[in-house]
């Protein structure tokens, strides 16, 4: 398994309150998370940090998470923990009220990956068959497009583009979690709104299938991102895919 993550404060924003991290449990198997923070003041950081340090805390001390079942479980469960976490954090602390993050995250094993998303930051994936986003994206213009109100290219210039309708820190949080199989050489790629709303599907395409390193095809993507504007924070993980289990 080879990965590669790379998190930008772009052009624009003083703060950068995306996290971000790669982590092992005590089988080898790789739990990868983006988050993209929201919220007043830094409380966006807090956010973001928050849910990706909780995760990684429950995830180094997990084992044998050797079936779909089971991996859909664990993200379910430990999603709800930090969900509740974050709430407590906000009500306790009046800087951070109202904080919150949107989330991707995928357990990758040798057999198996299941992913986890809340809110706009996306999955894609790059396999034999093509390229795709693999997450719905929880945005008020998304649910007006599949609702046929809009088209995805007015979508594109709405101007409540941002309003998200999912996030955690929020009550009743609703998580969606799906399980698919990759083969070798495959590659996924989380990331943040920062880049999917600066570099379009193809360009990003494009540089998976180039033939540089996972680090290089992630600065060219941070690159076009600030090229095109850089208005947000950017972050992306970059997954290919192998079945040999990593020895950690």
């Amino acid at each position: 398994m080879e990965s590669y993550f790379l998190s930008d404060r772009g052009k624009v924003r003083k703060h950068n309150e995306d996290s971000c991290g790669v982590y092992y449990n005590h089988d080898g198997d790789m739990l990868a998370i983006v988050a993209d923070g929201m919220g007043g003041h830094k409380a966006g950081d807090v956010a973001s940090q928050m849910t990706v340090e909780t995760l990684q805390s429950y995830w180094v001390q997990s084992s044998s998470i050797n079936s779909p079942e089971i991996g859909e479980k664990w993200l379910q469960e430990h999603i709800k923990k930090v969900n509740e976490k974050l709430l407590k954090h906000s009500q306790e602390n009046p800087d951070c009220n109202g904080m919150g993050t949107t989330l991707v995250c995928a357990i990758v094993t040798p057999t198996f990956t299941t992913t986890a998303h809340i809110g706009d930051s996306r999955i894609y994936l790059l396999n034999s068959i093509g390229f795709k986003q693999i997450t719905d994206d929880h945005t008020l213009v998304n649910e007006l497009v599949k609702s046929g109100h809009i088209s995805k290219e007015d979508a594109e210039y709405h101007p409540r583009k941002n309003v998200i309708l999912r996030a955690l820190g929020s009550e009743g949080i609703e998580v969606d979690i799906n399980t698919i199989i990759l083969e070798d050489d495959d590659m996924i790629v989380l990331c943040s709104d920062g880049l999917s709303n600066k570099v379009d599907d193809q360009l990003i395409h494009e540089e998976l299938k180039s033939n540089v390193s996972l680090q290089e095809q992630a600065k060219n993507l941070v690159q076009q991102a600030n090229d095109n504007g850089g208005e947000d924070n950017i972050t992306l993980l970059i997954i290919k895919f192998s079945s040999q289990r990593e020895g950690r």
